[in-house]
């Protein structure tokens, strides 16, 4: 265990961004996609060409992972959507909670059976009312953990048999046994991260099934073995990182994003970098991306 300087660490898009989180490499058009929560946009990055482009949502967005059929599924404060990239257009699809309008959506994922799975959490950071739902086939939201202020994830291991989810304001990383029609069961504490080291924020998985979570605070990003065990640290040029995401032909570019939006005029000048988009190369390449399948 140990920090690891990445010489390949650059920064690839300087959107100086309050939020940015959820990033995802869509492989059907071999680009990262991910968001800007407080901006309320969707943004798409083509390493290959370059090509930047962004889109307007009607709502603090909280991610956008693609679906089977096209398009993708979004998940807004107001509930998750549709999102068409060719008109921009997004179509409700359910409303998890109706009666908490204080919190918005924040992170998911799609599990090797295309279920989506994804947060909630109170958007003032305070208040104990987020939970990790599993969108069903009858678009039902179906709670899946206990209620805590931010959840971040969930993350899923790469044989689909286990999920991770994060309590971030506690530093805690949970691990729970999927069954095979959806629901969870023998939860465990996975991680325990002090607050001197900055709060977990979004986790991923590799293909060793080792989990990388983004350090909110703590200049870096963390992998951990599926025992638990610290395997790396890499520091990065910004306090603030959010989530990461393995892409590229062969999943072995890791992109990073971050934000700003808790930093002070004084302590933006000293990170200059915060809220923009980071990538670097790994040896260990990434699990390849499901498409939404379940509840459309």
């Amino acid at each position: 265990m140990g920090v690891v300087q990445v010489d390949t660490l650059r920064g690839v898009w300087g959107l100086g961004a309050p939020l940015l989180e959820g990033p995802v490499w869509v492989q059907r058009d071999a680009a990262l996609w991910f968001v800007d929560i407080k901006g309320r946009n969707v943004h798409r990055f083509d390493p290959a060409s370059g090509d930047k482009k962004s889109w307007d949502a009607p709502g603090q967005v909280g991610f956008v992972l693609p679906a089977v059929g096209g398009g993708f599924v979004a998940g807004l404060q107001q509930g998750l959507f549709r999102f068409d990239e060719r008109d921009g257009s997004f179509s409700e699809l359910a409303r998890p909670e109706p009666d908490q309008p204080g919190n918005r959506l924040n992170d998911a994922t799609v599990d090797p059976a295309g279920r989506l799975w994804f947060g909630s959490m109170d958007d003032g950071e305070i208040a104990k009312s987020g939970a990790i739902y599993r969108l069903a086939a009858d678009r039902s939201c179906i709670a899946s953990t206990p209620l805590c202020s931010i959840t971040n994830g969930p993350a899923v291991s790469p044989d689909g048999r286990t999920l991770y989810h994060v309590d971030t304001l506690h530093g805690l990383i949970h691990a729970c046994a999927i069954a095979e029609d959806g629901s969870l069961s023998d939860c465990r504490e996975f991680v325990r991260i002090p607050s001197t080291e900055g709060y977990p924020d979004g986790p991923t998985v590799d293909a060793e099934g080792c989990i990388w979570v983004g350090m909110y605070g703590g200049w870096s990003a963390k992998r951990f073995a599926p025992s638990g065990e610290l395997l790396e640290t890499v520091r990065f040029p910004v306090s603030a990182i959010t989530k990461l995401a393995f892409g590229g032909p062969d999943l072995k570019t890791v992109y990073a994003t971050t934000a700003n939006k808790h930093l002070s005029a004084e302590e933006r000048e000293r990170e200059p970098q915060a809220g923009d988009l980071f990538a670097f190369e790994v040896s260990v390449p990434g699990v390849p991306g499901h498409e939404v399948a379940v509840g459309l």
